[in-house]
């Protein structure tokens, strides 16, 4: 189940980039914009079901320094309760409205968050608005509404964890199953697959896409599912492991179950890529045994979600690694000058790497930076490195040496880039160098070797250049850079973000400070 920090963090990703889009305009660029776009999810809720998240996002390019946020409960108070999530300095309260008084500079990535509940009383269908506004001294208010609906509750169960295994490239068998726990007839149920070096099987009435570095799978099962019955896909349900799979190692994925109506709310708050979706072939993909009763024409919602996911763990057997090369640079210019210089490494396979998957190869680069040069400019992926620390954070200029992290998962042939600004203070300096650390998540600096460790260090060096202007890269050891896909390694690792928050915790790595040793 998606956690509520990470739904949290969803909720309002799509809303974002319309705004960053609508931003970029030429009317927009010319001078910044007061303009505050506010949006707050629906709720579908059920009585005597779980209470739901509704979060009021405010978008802008800044926001007022003071501002008050309004939230008229009125509308839904004969069958729905509000309540603040979170303490909220600045916040009152009547029987109908939740004022708060905030600052612009203390409201980080979400404004409120309300919990949003339905009383046992409340009857299905029944359907009203939260009105959220926004007030500012100089500004006209802006005003979102949320639809809070009441469905019809069901209850719907997944087996934990469904074990498979095999060799890369190999197609496993997936009969994943779910229950129905409630006292009530189900109109079906959509399936969620999502993983990173799984993806399923072709099926008629299931949709594919790859984002955010994940395959998703949506599979829509029209059979009803009556109480206390058990069913599973059927025998053509397979997931394929990715043939770059790391061996032996572990792929990991997640099947989410919906009741028809969460599911409409899950796509309308999922910053997927509309149209994107790509409609399966060949036969469907059914639930074995079939329900045959009438269907329901109300909606319905699942009672507890917190039991609809299964954790799908697929062992990689045989003997399959990866090869990463470091690739230095040679800077070339005139003292005084500032000049860009791309270092790295690149995956020469077979396996893919960084997919930061327990037992596989996950590579971070120690960037020493030449002595003759002082950095100016730091990409976003690395930070200031001493003695095995990060002693800064990610994009700060002026250290000596770097750690830097890749997030994105690297096929063969791709490359981790790491772009820095370099100012050059003299052409007599000791040079610098890249140098590659690999490690697993199999515990805190845990290392995992690669199979030619011989080139994962790579020089990085300054020399002079007529006119001043040059600025060199590739060179070194590696050799140069191919540069494939997108230098975007913190944004890449949304896609990661995305299946954790579906089946574990592997890649909390990725964030923390860690220790590394060579």
């Amino acid at each position: 189940m998606l956690t509520h920090s990470t739904r949290r963090w969803l909720a309002g990703l799509g809303v974002a980039g319309a705004f960053v889009a609508a931003s970029a305009s030429p009317a927009l660029a010319e001078e910044p914009s007061n303009e505050v776009f506010l949006y707050a999810n629906n709720a579908l809720l059920a009585p005597g079901g779980e209470a739901k998240s509704v979060m009021l996002q405010a978008f802008a390019e800044a926001l007022p320094e003071n501002f008050t946020i309004t939230v008229d409960r009125s509308a839904v108070a004969d069958f729905a309760t509000v309540t603040l999530t979170d303490s909220v300095a600045g916040c009152s309260q009547t029987a109908t409205t939740i004022t708060c008084n905030l600052k612009g500079a203390e409201t980080i990535d979400y404004v409120l968050d309300l919990t949003v509940k339905a009383k046992d009383t409340a009857s299905v269908g029944k359907k009203a608005d939260l009105t959220l506004t926004m007030a500012s001294k100089g500004r006209a208010n802006v005003t979102a509404t949320s639809t809070i609906e009441v469905g019809e509750g069901v209850d719907l169960k997944a087996d934990d964890v469904l074990e498979v295994s095999g060799a890369p490239g190999a197609s496993v068998k997936a009969p994943l199953r779910v229950a129905n726990v409630g006292d009530k007839t189900t109109n079906g149920a959509v399936l969620l697959l999502t993983g990173t070096g799984l993806t399923a099987a072709q099926h008629s009435n299931c949709s594919y896409l790859y984002a955010f570095g994940t395959n998703f799978a949506q599979c829509a099962m029209d059979q009803k599912i009556e109480p206390e019955a058990v069913v599973q896909l059927d025998s053509s349900s397979m997931l394929k492991i990715a043939p770059d799979a790391w061996a032996p190692g572990e792929q990991y994925g997640s099947a989410e179950w919906f009741a028809d109506g969460d599911w409409a709310a899950f796509l309308a708050e999922f910053p997927f890529p509309a149209g994107e979706w790509r409609k399966g072939t060949g036969a469907a993909l059914t639930l074995v045994p079939a329900p045959t009763t009438q269907a329901r024409q109300l909606k319905q919602t699942d009672k507890d979600p917190s039991n609809n996911v299964t954790m799908i763990t697929a062992t990689v057997t045989g003997n399959q690694r990866a090869d990463v090369a470091a690739t230095g640079a040679e800077v070339a210019g005139a003292v005084g000058k500032t000049v860009n210089t791309k270092v790295g490494f690149v995956n020469n396979g077979p396996a893919a790497i960084n997919t930061y998957s327990p037992r596989e190869l996950t590579t971070a680069a120690e960037i020493t930076i030449p002595a003759g040069a002082t950095v100016v400019t730091a990409p976003d992926e690395c930070s200031p490195f001493k003695d095995g620390e990060m002693v800064g954070w990610y994009g700060d200029p002026g250290a000596r040496a770097y750690l830097c992290l890749w997030y994105d998962t690297l096929h063969k042939g791709d490359a981790a880039v790491f772009e820095f600004g370099l100012r050059i203070d003299n052409l007599a300096g000791a040079p610098g160098s890249v140098h590659l650390l690999h490690f697993n998540l199999e515990g805190e600096g845990s290392t995992i070797a690669d199979l030619n460790p011989k080139n994962d260090t790579s020089a990085f060096t300054i020399k002079g250049a007529a006119g001043g202007n040059g600025g060199g890269e590739g060179g070194g050891d590696g050799g140069a850079l191919p540069i494939t896909g997108q230098s975007t390694g913190l944004i890449a690792g949304i896609g990661a973000l995305l299946l954790v928050a579906g089946v574990g915790g592997y890649l909390v790595a990725k964030r923390r400070r860690t220790r590394f040793v060579a």
